[in-house]
């Protein structure tokens, strides 16, 4: 290695060394494969922390190693001019752009190759069958593939099976829901009025994207957020399709396109409102959910002021919701995306003063809470304190044993690894995570 050797080189270099594919050590670190490309040609800077230490960590480097090569001085890409909606600013969008996020499918991203991890690394992801099996499955060849019900669909069982699959997801138990949710979308898509079906399937859909963030499968995210939406419109329910455009604006960020995730939940967050249709409160609740996707995304990409600005808009329109209905919900759940937010942006400190606010037996369900515990023990892991870090994962563990199964877990659970005296038992919770020690 030579002293002139750029940033984006290195990481060039050092990808091809571990075997890796562009795209393979872009979805370690939640991006496209077209960001890694920019970077490793020197185009796209990367000065997050938090960021580095990923690419650190995935590389097998230490930090400091990728904060002495130089970068360029700054990115050569075009930044988007933003328009102002309400109090904050959005790319624009023409009218040709706009019908493309409405009905583009996202069927194309499906066809991205599915990268095994390779046994050159000291510490692995531990390999198993995909749980999302059956769901691409289903997506990719229809429901021919997936196995008849023992029993006639009907309009009460795809009742029972939507209430299930809610309380299935919430509870974090994530295998049982992975292997129903086919059958039942199947099953939904047969019974009732083309709306019903419609409706009935458009809710599966969205809580089978949410799984696919779960794990992590970004491709089946895209797919299964374009079926939710598709469905969502010919359903014709408003809080069904702005759910469905808050999953299809986490696919937008995870393909790399934040500027268009933020517009989407936005826009549906003024449409919603404006639409009279639907009660007061559940328009406000649903717009606070919308708005702190668009803050969690905005934080993603460092713009501090825009994503305090949706923050406290999102907690805004929540805190309404609750005075007209009583419910604390959509409160709740703002505050966790604020969690996550004062995360993204460095502000650890920040991140556990909030936490200490929350009272984690007031979450409703297993799954939020062990996102709530995560995400203090990610806090506390930018915050360079391993020993709380621990604790709160293993807080995480007890309330959703199969929540630690996600990739910002075993990427907590690889930097632990480092403090193994002084954690007991650490090497053992890395191995329920997926992580394979060498």
């Amino acid at each position: 290695m030579t002293d002139s050797i750029t940033f984006g080189r290195f990481i060039s270099l050092r990808r091809s060394e571990r075997g890796w594919t562009q795209l393979r050590l872009a979805a370690e670190l939640d991006r496209s494969e077209a960001w890694m490309s920019q970077v490793e040609r020197d185009i796209q800077q990367v000065k997050d922390v938090q960021l580095l230490r990923l690419l650190a960590g995935a590389l097998g480097v230490e930090i400091d190693t990728l904060l002495t090569l130089p970068q360029p001085a700054s990115n050569r890409s075009p930044r988007t001019p933003r328009r102002r909606i309400g109090s904050a600013t959005l790319a624009p969008t023409s009218g040709a752009e706009e019908d493309d996020v409405r009905r583009r499918p996202f069927l194309t991203l499906a066809a991205a190759a599915l990268l095994a991890p390779t046994a050159m690394q000291r510490t692995a992801h531990a390999e198993s069958a995909s749980p999302l099996a059956g769901l691409e499955d289903l997506v990719l060849y229809g429901p021919g593939r997936v196995p008849a019900s023992r029993r006639e669909p009907t309009p009460a069982s795809v009742a029972e099976s939507l209430v299930a699959s809610h309380r299935e997801f919430k509870a974090a138990e994530y295998d049982t829901l992975a292997g129903a949710l086919p059958g039942r979308i199947a099953a939904a898509d047969t019974v009732g009025t083309a709306e019903d079906r419609a409706r009935n399937v458009a809710q599966l859909y969205n809580i089978a994207a949410r799984l696919c963030i779960k794990a992590g499968d970004n491709n089946l995210v895209a797919v299964t957020a374009d079926r939710a939406l598709t469905a969502g419109r010919l359903g014709g329910d408003p809080l069904i399709t702005a759910e469905a455009q808050r999953m299809v604006s986490s696919s937008w960020r995870r393909q790399g396109n934040p500027a268009r995730a933020t517009d989407i939940v936005v826009a549906a967050a003024e449409d919603l409102l404006a639409d009279t249709s639907v009660p007061e409160a559940s328009r406000l609740a649903k717009r606070g959910d919308l708005y702190a996707t668009a803050a969690y995304t905005a934080a993603k990409t460092g713009d501090r002021a825009f994503a305090h600005a949706l923050i406290r808009e999102g907690a805004d329109s929540a805190a309404s919701a609750s005075r007209s209905s009583g419910l604390v919900d959509g409160i709740q759940c703002v505050a966790l995306h604020e969690l996550s937010v004062h995360y993204e942006l460095g502000d650890a400190g920040r991140a556990i003063e909030l936490a200490r606010t929350i009272d984690p037996a007031t979450l409703p369900n297993a799954e939020r809470q062990a996102r709530f515990f995560i995400d203090v023990a990610r806090a506390f892991d930018q915050w360079g304190k391993p020993g709380p870090c621990y604790r709160a994962l293993l807080a995480a563990e007890e309330a959703a044993p199969q929540e630690i199964r996600r990739g910002a877990v075993r990427d907590l659970a690889v930097r632990l690894l480092r403090h193994d005296q002084k954690l007991p038992g650490v090497r053992d919770f890395a191995t329920r995570t997926g992580v394979r020690t060498i």
